[in-house]
């Protein structure tokens, strides 16, 4: 799987403190995005989903954040990622910009399952026009947090 990178200690992904994996790939081309090189799934170091694990699952001390990039997008791999990290007992946040119901009713098994595993889905794309730098954990009023 293509990942950007794999931010450890952060405390603006999600409550608490977290490792964030940004992963390649993203459809939603959203206007104002904060990280446009991750659009293109041919950004980033291909990695395996044992070394994704290792990397995020190492520090006993933080949470998950599945972010990008769109981590649906590559959701074959990043359901294995999630599912390994979740028997690790780590509380799972994603980062989506498609709705809870699109990926519900999504033709991908994969994007259902992967849900399956998230705690904390923040959906929606960033739309600009409601740009909100109030706001926690989301850049855009219409961007939801939806505990799962």
């Amino acid at each position: 799987m293509r990942v950007m990178n794999i931010l450890h200690d952060s405390v603006v992904d999600g409550e608490g403190l977290r490792t964030v994996i940004f992963f390649a790939g993203c459809p939603h081309f959203c206007k104002g995005c904060h990280n446009p090189a991750s659009w293109n799934i041919r950004n980033g170091t291909e990695m395996t989903i044992d070394e994704v694990v290792e990397e995020a699952g190492n520090n006993p001390l933080t949470d998950i954040t599945l972010s990008g990039g769109e981590p649906f997008f590559q959701a074959e791999e990043v359901v294995e990622v999630a599912k390994r990290l979740k028997s690790m007992g780590k509380h799972i946040w994603a980062y989506s910009g498609f709705t809870l119901e699109q990926l519900q009713q999504s033709d991908n098994p994969y994007q259902r399952e992967l849900l399956c595993y998230c705690d904390v889905l923040v959906d929606g794309p960033f739309v600009l026009a409601e740009k909100d730098l109030s706001l926690k954990f989301r850049g855009s009023r219409n961007q939801r947090i939806l505990h799962l």
